[in-house]
Order: C-alpha cells, then structure tokens, then sequence
C-alpha cells in the first residue's frame, strides 16, 4: 500500500467561502504595502523618500529594529502563551496610536522606545487574528508565524515579483522557522544570544526595517508630520493587520485542504489579480 501524505488525504476543491476568504488573503499578501496608505495620506512618495534617510537615521532604525523584534519575540513565546484570550482591535488600535503619538512628537530620537511598544501592540494584535484563524499559540511554531508577519509585512513595490511573493519570502523564512521553533520546544526558554534565534530575527529584521524606514520617513515628511505621529502608526498597525489576516487564512485553508491545493489555488487568484 502506497504511503500517503497529509495533502493526499485532503478535499481538492476549496469551498465558494474559503475560495473568497483566499482570494483576500491574496490581496492583502501579494500588495503589502505601508508606504502606498501613507502616499495616500499625504500625496508623497513615501517609499522614495525612505531610501532617501540618511545613514545615521538607517543604523538607528537598524538598533531599534532588533530591539523592537526581540522584545516581541519574548511576548510571542511567552505572555501569548500564558495568556491566549483574544484581546479588543480596537483597543490595540488605540494603544498603538497613543504610542506614535509620542514617537510622532519627538521623532528618531524616541524610536528606540517607541518602536518596541509599538512592535508588541502590534504582535498582539497579530495574535488575535491568529487564534480567530484557529491557530494554537501553545505551539512555537503557530507563535513564531506571529512574528513572522513583520517579514512578510516588509516588502516593498520595487521588489522582485519572482522572490518577493508570499510563498518566496514564506520559503526563505522556513529553514529558519522550523529550527527556531524546534529550539524554543526543547530548551522552553530563549536567550538573546542563540544563534539559531537571531538568524531568525536577523531574516525578519531585513524586511521590517524596510516598513520601520517608511514609518520614520512618514513622520519626519513636513506633509504627513502634520498629522501627527498617531495617524502614522495606525496605518503600521492596521498594515500588519491586513497581512497577518491574509496570512492565517492562508494557514487556516492549508490544515484543511493540504499546502498543495492551497498553493495552486492561491498562484491562480495571484495571476487573476
């Protein structure tokens, strides 16, 4: 009898619910872009402005992005673990907001401790979506996939197509995932100094540093700074909102039908876009 694999046991055809339920997962995974709502806020190249910062602002962000990351990460494995309500959108929203108030106020200078607060509002918030798409915050991986978000987050309009869709970036993290999630089960506690941990941080910090350059370059523009830091980091919110959705529902279909069914689908609606 010839072996079968999880997807060999699974439905090959998605239901109208979970085809349209994929077809915004599409949407919000294959156009993840920070800078076009801000560009919409103020009618600026907010994503041109970004490449545009100067080194000292780059290596800034750089430090508050691992910062930000490894604080989140510590959430992750720990208070969502222990804690798994899900919590109010709305709340977070607003305790996001509150918090680029400040960072909109006092500008790079305040990124360091700003951006951190921000990171964990936000990962909670990725949570709620998480555990509403039926995931299990118990296990490292489903808890890993919630910092993962900020990656998949942190593209950019003039990536490449071929390396820069959900599944590419997805893919690129994966090794990295696995092996963090398989560390974080056998020792139950994690260090800053794991090297299997900050290679996955590492990864995910390349992309989120790209949407955190967004962000500043947003605040410091005289255009969209008028509007205060709060506006601008309720789009980075809801930015993160939008992909985590998509990319739970993406993990939700994959339990049910198999990644390979999935994953077909999921290219025809991309080419269809």
């Amino acid at each position: 009898m010839t072996d079968l694999t999880p997807d060999d046991l699974t439905m090959d055809r998605l239901t109208p619910d979970d085809l349209e339920a994929l077809r915004r997962a599409v949407h919000a995974l294959e156009n993840p872009s920070l800078a076009a709502r801000l560009t919409n806020m103020g009618g600026k190249p907010i994503e041109l402005i970004g490449y545009a910062l100067p080194a000292s602002a780059s290596n800034a962000i750089s430090a508050a992005t691992s910062k930000a990351l490894w604080a989140g990460l510590k959430v992750a494995l720990m208070t969502m673990r222990r804690n798994p309500r899900a919590g109010s959108q709305l709340l977070h929203r607003a305790l996001a907001t509150a918090s680029g108030a400040a960072g909109g106020a006092f500008g790079l200078a305040t990124l360091p401790i700003e951006l951190p607060v921000s990171t964990i509002i936000m990962l909670r918030s990725i949570a709620d979506i998480a555990q509403s798409e039926g995931e299990d915050l118990s296990d490292p991986e489903a808890a890993l996939s919630c910092v993962q978000v900020f990656a998949l987050g942190g593209r950019t309009g003039s990536d490449d197509a071929a390396e820069s869709g959900y599944f590419a970036v997805r893919g690129i993290l994966a090794k990295s995932v696995t092996e963090a999630a398989r560390f974080v089960a056998q020792r139950g506690v994690v260090t800053e100094g794991a090297p299997i941990m900050v290679r996955f941080l590492t990864e995910v910090a390349s992309r989120f540093g790209v949407v955190v350059s967004q962000k500043v370059a947003a605040q410091a523009f005289p255009v969209i700074g008028a509007l205060g830091g709060a506006a601008v980091n309720y789009a980075f919110l809801e930015h993160f909102q939008d992909v985590a959705r998509g990319h739970f529902i993406v993990r939700r279909l994959e339990r049910i039908y198999g990644k390979h069914v999935v994953r077909e689908e999921y290219t025809r609606l991309a080419e269809q876009h």
